[in-house]
């Protein structure tokens, strides 16, 4: 995954460099729009396009001159004078150009882009390199399309709001991204078309502001299939003096407020059984937490140890949504003291359109909105395995398959940036089915499984009877020792140590064999020889799954009971600065031993191992069920010649 960058801020001097070239152009500029038809799979410059939605050109139509300044003074033509929501909106405009092309400044800087444009001045490039030269310039002009509509949005997100307007702006399809310059006078040429339907200022403002949101979201979709964005992505701007702020291409907005969630909380205490899955949730509440929103990073992402994403599978009814339900609540009520923003989304079933893009459009903006730098998130998908189908299953929708494809994206792409701020949790009865690789992008596995333990099922049923029911049903002798073993941390404990051996069959056998051979497995040259022979007979166990393994160590590395002092006030911990956080967190660090290792390349050779023989046990009863109803039809059949 791409490393957080540090905050790069753009000075109004950057910005204001470019104020007077674009005054220039708002008063005059030139431009020839596409003659276009519907999309085909191929966009200009061979961008690879990941939805179908918007018209690709097929030839330039007669250019001309225009002015978006006549074309906005001309909503007030009988006043004689611009009023001054016009030269408002104007001035925004320009401001949200220069400082467009201020950011496009900064990216030609950071990538080969500056160098290409200085050897094609001196008419020096290669072939190989003006078509490198003609895939950055595309992705400047992606970048410059978006941030131009991305700040007049923001900035005209109130500006004489009345529910009285009706006016809508059309759809943008003039992007003009083969440059800079060309993206820009593509967005002010259709900027002066779509005004012509103001009738007021109250109009215009709304109409302005409705096709600036409309195109940034036509632009972010488009980007996800745009090469050579990664270092505008992976880069957090802030515009000096303003509280403007890009990232990447999630949407700005002038206010963040948590969302007020209408699900049923559980404490801890309520979650009997599961208690490796419970100690990990509980403790990853905890680490987002630290989230440093300045730096926009966290010692759990420096030192190591966050948890990005993970799957939580097991039978239905062994406590999947109330595991959600606890981490949920968890982190609303330390947001709630540190005074923090936190955002809870659950992308399910209903997101699912049978209008192509929509799905994928859909599940954009659930990572969007859970990935917001400004915010606490934790998004869930539930019954991942009915929402993103496998990519090879022919009876899978578009839809599923445009989220699978997001997904993937959004959790372990090129562009994937973890600020340390989110965390995504997959759940699922039947993992088998989810496709392998977004399956692998999990970085972590909490096999949900339960009450498992007599003490477990007195617990719960002592939980669900509630204070009368324990006493109906003699509890009351046994209330002292009720819920004993449900403490996190010695529970945990006790699990971990479980995994010194493997728990399917087919692993433990395995195991044995190595041990047999080269003796225990107390370093890293053995674990690595134990971990090539579970490659070969679990194909699955790639380099990915080594990966996430020692994401997983290291999150070992930080299996301390985290204080509950340092969430009671946010002064203790919270709000502290990044190098006190990092130093606090550094002094309750664990050492990385080979037992630890050992038992988290149990616990992932596990989780495949079960789920390839879930999946082969499911292929072998659906064929046994297929032939008793063939053979019952059969039977059927020759009663009825009979």
């Amino acid at each position: 995954m791409a490393e957080n960058t540090s905050l790069m801020e753009i000075k109004r001097s950057e910005i204001e460099s470019f104020v007077s070239s674009v005054t220039d152009a708002l008063k005059k500029s030139r431009y020839a729009p596409a003659v276009t038809a519907s999309a085909s799979s191929q966009d200009v410059v061979g961008r690879r396009r990941s939805f179908s939605m918007n018209p690709v050109q097929t030839g330039v139509g007669v250019a001309s001159d225009f002015s978006l300044v006549d074309a906005i003074h001309a909503v007030s033509a009988d006043d004689g004078l611009p009023t001054a929501a016009e030269t408002h909106i104007l001035r925004e405009i320009r401001e949200g150009i220069s400082i467009a092309r201020a950011v496009v400044e900064l990216f030609q800087k950071t990538t080969e882009l500056g160098r290409l444009k200085a050897l094609n001045s001196a008419t020096r490039l290669t072939q190989e390199q003006r078509d490198a030269f003609s895939e950055y310039q595309y992705a400047a002009g992606v970048i410059m399309s978006f941030v131009s509509a991305s700040y007049v949005a923001w900035a005209l997100a109130d500006y004489l709001a009345n529910p009285a307007i009706v006016d809508e702006a059309p759809e943008s399809s003039e992007f003009g991204f083969a440059n800079p310059i060309a993206a820009q006078e593509a967005f002010l040429w259709e900027l002066s078309t779509v005004v012509k339907a103001a009738r007021s200022d109250a109009s215009l403002a709304k109409i302005v502001r409705d096709f600036c949101v409309k195109r940034s979201k036509a632009v972010s979709l488009t980007s996800v299939g745009t090469r050579l964005v990664e270092a505008f992505v992976s880069a957090n701007y802030r515009v000096e003096g303003s509280e403007f702020s890009i990232n990447g291409f999630a949407p700005s907005e002038r206010k963040v407020s948590s969302a007020t969630l209408s699900m049923t909380f559980k404490k801890p205490e309520e979650v009997v059984g599961n208690h490796l899955a419970k100690s990990q949730c509980n403790r990853l509440a905890k680490m987002l937490m630290a989230y440093d929103f300045k730096l926009q990073t966290s010692p759990f992402v420096e030192l190591g140890g966050h948890i990005f994403t993970f799957m939580g599978d097991g039978f239905p009814g062994t406590g999947k949504t109330t595991l959600i339900q606890m981490m949920a609540g968890l982190l609303n009520d330390y947001c709630q003291v540190a005074g923090y923003p936190f955002v809870y989304r659950n992308f399910g079933v209903h997101e699912i359109s049978e209008y192509q893009g929509r799905s994928g459009q859909n599940c954009q903006a659930f990572i969007t909105a859970v990935t917001d730098p400004r915010v606490i998130g934790f998004g869930t998908v539930d019954d991942i395995d009915l929402i993103a189908a496998s990519r090879d299953d022919a009876h899978a929708s578009n839809g599923q398959k445009e989220v699978t494809s997001v997904l993937m994206d959004a959790w372990a792409g090129p562009s994937t940036v973890v600020r340390g701020n989110c965390t995504f949790g997959a759940f699922s009865n039947y993992p088998e089915k989810v496709d392998d690789a977004l399956r692998q992008r999990a970085g972590a596995r909490f096999l949900i499984d339960g009450p498992q333990t007599t003490e477990d099922y007195i617990d719960l049923l002592a939980l669900l009877a509630g204070q009368s029911g324990q006493e109906a049903l003699g509890l009351g002798d046994a209330k002292g020792k009720l819920f004993a073993t449900q403490n996190i941390q010695a529970a945990a404990e006790k699990s971990y140590a479980k995994h010194s051996r493997p728990q399917e069959a087919k692993i433990t056998n395995l195991l044995d064999q190595v041990t047999g051979e080269i003796g225990e497995l107390d370093n890293i040259h053995k674990i690595g020889v134990y971990m090539k022979r579970i490659q070969e007979v679990e194909p699955r166990f790639t380099g990915r799954a080594i990966k996430n393994i020692m994401d997983s160590v290291k999150t070992r590395c930080m299996d301390f009971e985290i204080p509950d002092e340092w969430m009671e006030k946010p002064e203790t911990f919270m709000h502290r600065s990044m190098p006190d956080k990092i130093s606090m967190v550094r002094e309750l660090m664990k050492p990385m031993t080979a037992e630890m290792v050992l038992q988290e390349v149990n616990r992932y050779a596990d989780s495949e191992v079960r789920y390839s023989d879930k999946s082969f046990d499911k292929a072998v009863e659906n064929a046994v069920q297929d032939a008793k109803v063939r053979a019952a039809a059969v039977e059927k059949l020759g009663r009825g010649h009979a």
